[in-house]
């Protein structure tokens, strides 16, 4: 009969000296409870504090389009939709709220533009949908039907606009898919995919990788042969940026073949800033994992170097759904420097005078955390 007992005794004991060692380690507790909270309160912020849903809408449209078009789209804007008497460079120029007790308050900010301009914000998650006149005196809208936002956007919007159109005696709207290369949701997640590989594999395959190595006492073994530390460094980022490219490429040529997607602008730009973006999370991935030898606070830092970025920077879905005051932050974050000039090269036409500046900045911010790395790091 005392033996259970005293295997009882023994496991409480056991239990309770492993919960001290979790208790104990303050880096555990935050990365496990309080750093999860922190990311739910980001997604909340972008989908769910929101106390109306707001889309964007380009209004394309020229003097003789709107001489003939008095029924239809100027006739929406002007008797629907409020006009904000805003200056021509300023947006929106309209804006329609649509109250609802069921599904919410919804609003519409209408944005002037230009067919170019108009192509260049789809791509880039700022507008929604795109209207212009129709021959019919009615209203055509524009947008890529495989895109569930923006076909939510157009029900509600068309909805509105046809109940104008009916007291009205006006033309209902007509649907043209966008078929412009770089519109479609695939078009602006494949360099998404790109970006986001770039950035785990730096992190957890050198940085994790460094940390889990020294916790058991494998880099020490190092510091008695004739090797720099920066050697050993440049020599585990360049095998890091090898395997990269070769996923970047495989995953490249499989969207080419399966969705027919294709880079509109230059591939020299593209393979610069690819690198650089490389360079910088390498760099970064060197200075997180330069002195800690705890594999729990190694798996914290790379969490929290990975996962605000891959909340904030617009992977899956646009930053611009973020709170505005928040916006200007998010873009000086490297994941968001790296993928919006790499959209931009694959949907925009982009070359070397548009991605001059994101790949020196990656480049740069690289080399300084390379450095600042290199400077601390210790074997063991």
């Amino acid at each position: 009969m005392t033996e259970p007992v005293l295997s009882r005794h023994q496991i409480c004991h056991l239990f309770a000296a492993h919960a001290r060692e979790v208790i104990r380690e303050p880096a555990v507790i935050f990365w496990g409870i309080i750093f999860p909270i922190l990311i739910s309160l980001g997604l909340g912020l972008a989908f769910t504090q929101k106390s109306e849903t707001v889309y964007r809408v380009g209004v394309v449209r020229d003097n003789a389009e709107v001489a003939s078009n008095g029924t239809g789209l100027e006739s929406f804007l002007e008797n629907r939709a409020g006009n904000l008497d805003l200056p021509e460079n300023q947006s929106p120029a309209w804006q329609m709220t649509l109250e609802d007790t069921l599904l919410g308050t919804t609003r519409f900010e209408f944005v002037r533009t230009d067919w170019q301009s108009a192509m260049v914000q789809i791509k880039r998650g700022k507008l929604n949908l795109v209207m212009s006149p129709a021959k019919d005196k009615g209203i055509q809208y524009h947008f890529d039907p495989r895109n569930p936002e923006a076909e939510l956007a157009y029900l509600k919007l068309s909805a509105a606009a046809q109940g104008r159109a009916e007291a009205g005696g006006g033309a209902h709207g007509q649907i043209s898919p966008l078929t412009v290369t770089g519109t479609r949701y695939i078009d602006f997640l494949v360099p998404g995919l790109i970006c986001m590989n770039v950035m785990m594999s730096c992190m957890w395959g050198i940085s994790y990788g460094m940390i889990d190595k020294r916790s058991k006492k494998l880099l020490r073994r190092m510091v008695a042969t004739p090797m720099k530390k920066s050697h050993f460094l440049i020599t585990l980022m360049a095998v890091r940026i090898g395997m990269n490219l070769i996923e970047a490429v495989l995953l490249f040529v499989f969207v080419c073949l399966v969705f027919d997607i294709a880079v509109q602008g230059s591939i020299a730009a593209l393979t610069a800033l690819f690198f650089a973006g490389n360079i910088a999370f390498c760099g970064i991935a060197i200075f997180t994992c330069s002195r800690t030898a705890n594999t729990e606070v190694g798996n914290g830092l790379v969490n929290a170097v990975v996962m605000p970025m891959a909340v904030l920077s617009g992977i899956f879905f646009s930053y611009h759904n973020f709170p505005e005051w928040s916006i200007d932050f998010i873009q000086m974050l490297p994941l968001t420097i790296f993928l919006d000039g790499l959209r931009a090269v694959f949907n925009e036409g982009a070359g070397f005078a548009q991605t001059a500046m994101p790949t020196a900045v990656l480049a740069a911010m690289g080399a300084v955390f390379f450095v600042l790395g290199l400077r601390i790091f210790r074997w063991h």
